[in-house]
């Protein structure tokens, strides 16, 4: 044993000695050595802030999964000239983190209502109702009428908050409806979708007749055809009828609250607001334009950015506070369509209404929340080389042993194919009899169209929601409540606990 051990510790000694001998090699001059160190340093500073919120503004980008953030963030530092990996969008940089799980009551994958549903009231419910509690059927309206679940903007009014949705959809559609409307199925946005005979208020006239406190003081969006009687012609086109049966014109009856309620349609109208006004601003008969598309609109249409700092300015005016829902609605809707372009334009849009909100607020006292509803099928794949076009043709970075920097990377059917695709939708490879002819070979030139479709696997008219979890960025009051993974109704609760609203409410 004497021996053994003495052989052991001259082999420990000379190691020892070895290791001093060696200076290690930190490579302190590589930039993502020193990026690392700075990042470090700063989560260090990041101290939670634990007074309660005076403003809460929540920003949903619908259908804005993981996949659609990183493939944003990349198109965003290229529209810059930049390579793009090394972006940051502007809410990537909030410094706390969660994940939301997105099923409904009764849906693996959900779609927007219930989603929504369960940041505004605190509770799941079903996918295709708007804030009723979960024990009601879509479609029961005596159901829904005999259980709904507050809503967050309900509390807000009640304490005495001002309250505000925009959204580049229709005002009425789920996401922004879930905030102010309760409703047996998503769809009774006007009284002509509602079932016959049924007691039910459809969704536009719950926004006009809103019960708590003085009613919603911006309400900003899409969905003009809502609000107009079937007689009236749309003020953008007068070759277009509104949908209502009922004979209401609701733009006049908000209008007729009082001087202060002002009802708009276009841009012009909407730079002549002042922040005293409580408004209604339909810039589309339906949705609104998609934002690479939004220059071309007759009457003009404000960017995302500017109706959040409309809205903030005007809400702003409430000592006591307000609470603001801001929806990037058509990231979801050009999913559906497998185009790409659009989805992730909007989502920049989206970044660049967070930024403007954060400008225009003061962090010690707005809680800022960014997260999505559900998310997308939108698939990032291949071995593109670092700064590859994101919408372009798969460009290897010369990662295996057949295949030379900066060359095109086909499939193994000998043809190309780009970053981004679809695992189900429109631009399916067996759509169309392709099947008999094979998958289409797509050129540069086509695929970086504004209008091109992703090819995808599944056929399907539509490509469908995606049942992955989505992100929660926060920053301000209360934003460090956020992190780990958590039910999606969460976002309520931290809302509610930073604006403290049910004790409010009750005083």
């Amino acid at each position: 044993m004497g021996r053994a051990l003495a052989i052991y510790m001259a082999g420990f000694c000379a190691s020892i000695s070895l290791a001093a001998a060696q200076k290690l090699a930190s490579p302190t001059d590589d930039h993502y050595f020193k990026d690392g160190q700075a990042t470090l340093k700063a989560r260090e500073a990041v101290k939670p802030i634990k007074r309660k919120a005076k403003n809460v503004i929540l920003f949903v980008a619908d259908g804005m999964d993981p996949t659609t953030v990183t493939a944003a963030r990349i198109f965003d530092g290229q529209t810059r000239g930049e390579e793009g990996e090394e972006n940051f969008l502007s809410f990537e940089k909030f410094p706390h983190l969660a994940m939301s799980k997105t099923y409904t009551t009764n849906a693996q994958t959900a779609d927007s209502a219930g989603t929504m549903s369960a940041m505004a009231t605190g509770v799941k419910t079903r996918s295709g109702v708007l804030s009723i509690q979960s024990s009601v059927a879509r479609g029961d309206c005596d159901g829904a009428l005999a259980a709904p679940a507050a809503t967050i903007a309900e509390y807000s009014e009640a304490a005495g908050l001002s309250t505000g949705v925009i959204s580049t959809a229709r005002i009425t559609h789920a996401t922004p409806g879930a905030v102010y409307a309760h409703s047996a199925d998503r769809n009774w946005e006007a009284d002509v979708d509602v079932l016959k005979g049924a007691p039910c208020k459809d969704i536009a006239r719950q926004l006009i007749e809103f019960p708590f406190g003085d009613g919603l003081e911006v309400a900003l969006g899409g969905g003009r055809r809502n609000f107009l009687p079937a007689e009236a012609d749309d003020p953008e086109d007068a070759g277009r009828k509104g949908r209502r049966k009922d004979g209401r014109d609701l733009t006049a009856e908000w209008e007729a609250k009082s001087p202060a309620h002002k009802f708009v349609f276009d841009s012009a109208g909407f730079e002549a607001l002042g922040d005293d006004a409580r408004v209604l601003g339909l810039f589309e008969r339906s949705h609104m334009e998609y934002e690479a598309d939004r220059k071309n609109d007759t009457a003009g249409e404000p960017s995302l950015a500017e109706l959040t700092t409309k809205a903030i300015a005007i809400l702003s005016k409430n000592r006591e506070g307000f609470f603001l829902l801001v929806e990037a609605g058509r990231v979801d809707h050009a999913h559906h369509d497998g185009n790409a372009a659009r989805a992730l334009r909007d989502t920049q849009a989206y970044s660049q209404a967070i930024a403007a909100a954060y400008d225009a607020t003061d962090n010690n006292e707005t809680l800022i929340i960014v997260t999505a509803d559900h998310g997308h099928t939108l698939t990032f794949a291949g071995y593109p080389a670092k700064g590859n076009n994101i919408l372009g043709l798969v460009n290897t970075y010369g990662g295996t042993p057949t295949s030379a920097p900066g060359s095109a990377q086909p499939a193994r059917d000998g043809k190309p194919f780009t970053t981004l695709s679809y695992a189900n939708g429109p631009g399916s490879v067996f759509m169309k009899n392709r099947w008999r002819t094979g998958r289409p070979a797509p050129t540069q030139e086509e695929v970086l169209a504004l209008d091109y479709v992703q090819q995808a696997l599944i056929p399907a008219a539509l490509e469908s929601h995606g049942g992955q979890d989505v992100s929660i960025y926060a920053t301000g009051p209360q934003a460090y409540l956020f992190g780990g993974t958590v039910e999606q109704s969460y976002v309520f609760h931290v809302i509610e606990r930073a604006l403290n609203l049910r004790k409010r409410a009750e005083n």
